[in-house]
């Protein structure tokens, strides 16, 4: 008995009330099959609309001659950029931290957030966080340029 409580009992035995013994659990096995996974051949045909170049590459034109990236910038559905952060807090950030004498990283240490996101600040990579902008603020001690709610 104590045997089947700590093995996993296979699914035929859990359908009634049998409790097998040691012997009739030790021939079940996990039967585990390999999977392979493989990426699909392209097929021969230009049906697809973009033609495969020399290099595996795909040509930017569809099957009409229209270039798709002149349709992904007239497409109204498109998702909407994210807003990065304003030149002027860029700039703000930069300045009133180089005033106190901090580097990326020691600003990052006091904010107690990774310096990696001081540098994507900076660098206007960064989507504002006015929460974030708050806490700089208090910690450079002046004003900086909010993100609009």
């Amino acid at each position: 008995q104590a045997f089947a409580s700590l093995t996993p009992t296979p699914r035929c035995f859990l359908a009634s009330n049998f409790t097998p013994t040691k012997a009739q659990m030790s021939h079940i096995a996990q039967d585990w099959e390999p999977v392979v996974l493989r990426k699909n051949k392209p097929t021969g045909g230009a049906a697809g609309g973009a033609a495969a170049g020399p290099k595996g590459g795909t040509s930017k034109q569809t099957a009409a001659g229209v270039d798709i990236r002149k349709l992904e910038a007239e497409d109204d559905d498109a998702p909407m950029r994210l807003p990065t952060v304003s030149m002027d807090l860029r700039v703000a950030i930069a300045q009133a931290r180089q005033a106190k004498g901090l580097s990326q990283k020691d600003l990052a240490a006091k904010l107690m957030i990774p310096a990696k996101t001081i540098q994507e600040y900076e660098a206007g990579k960064a989507i504002p966080n006015n929460a974030l902008i708050a806490k700089i603020e208090r910690n450079l001690g002046c004003k900086l340029p909010r993100n609009p709610k």
